[in-house]
């Protein structure tokens, strides 16, 4: 996917989020502003914005001095995840499709996301999704290419909504590797994310080796271009992961909410 002139002021946005998840310094916070600004005219738009936003945090690094700004709150998004696990678990169970409820389940959990909006109400947002329809839904594709499949390739996305995975994951009974962000970037899941929230228990994670918000598959490392490009399915989370593969031609299914009006006009649906 391309980027577009409304993602700049996205970019701005982000970066001065970031800027005060790391510091509380307001000269490094301008400085941080100041440099985004020198990246804007170098911007290309036949990029994805995932490949900006990478140049981006990789600022907020430099200039604060902080490799992991959003550590805690990953942590604590983890942990705040974990606490609904077992009702949602238990819902899929009960539910006469629990497939279909364990993939709704999963999308809701891409509501985590402070890069997105930073004052989400994760509860209310979360049953407001659950009475929801899909905007989208190749839910029965999905289920008759997992019929006859012997693997999954999942590609995380934030941290907090890797409990949500895992519920999809228990659920689809199939051997999964779940790949995560190269380095720490925004709040997106790394391998020691990953663990803290039992992934390990029921998948093989792996690195993709991209340290964007997205899999940006010119930047990933070989092993996770081999076991990509040999997936039987391949199911990708948020919206990060559907900017850098959109138009790659694999057999992919987007889980995701919409967050941004380029991706909302794009697919001629709402935000939402």
């Amino acid at each position: 996917m391309n980027t577009y002139l409304e993602c700049i002021p996205c970019f701005f946005r982000q970066a001065l989020f970031a800027a005060r998840e790391a510091t509380n310094d307001e000269s490094k916070i301008k400085e941080v502003l100041d440099r985004v600004a020198e990246l804007v005219p170098g911007i290309p738009l036949n990029s994805s914005p995932p490949e900006t936003a990478r140049l981006i945090y990789r600022v907020v690094r430099e200039v604060t001095g902080r490799a992991d700004p959003f550590e805690v709150y990953k942590e604590r998004s983890i942990e705040k995840a974990k606490s609904f696990y077992p009702e949602l678990k238990s819902l899929v169970e009960r539910s006469e499709d629990p497939l279909r409820t364990a993939v709704m389940v999963a999308i809701a959990g891409n509501i985590i996301d402070p890069g997105a909006d930073p004052n989400f109400d994760l509860m209310r947002e979360m049953d407001s999704f659950l009475s929801q329809d899909l905007s989208i839904d190749d839910y029965e594709s999905f289920r008759h290419r997992l019929e006859s499949a012997h693997s999954l390739l999942y590609l995380g996305d934030n941290a907090g909504e890797t409990v949500f995975d895992k519920i999809l994951i228990e659920t689809v009974g199939k051997d999964v590797i779940y790949a995560v962000r190269g380095a720490p970037i925004i709040n997106d899941a790394t391998i020691e994310d990953a663990e803290k929230s039992g992934l390990g228990e029921i998948a093989r994670i792996v690195s993709s080796g991209c340290d964007a918000p997205g899999t940006i598959l010119k930047r990933c490392s070989r092993e996770f271009l081999d076991i990509f490009e040999t997936a039987d399915v391949i199911v990708s989370k948020g919206q990060g992961n559907y900017e850098s593969l959109a138009g790659v031609e694999a057999q992919v299914f987007f889980l995701l909410k919409v967050k941004c009006p380029v991706i909302a006009r794009r697919w001629m649906i709402r935000i939402g």
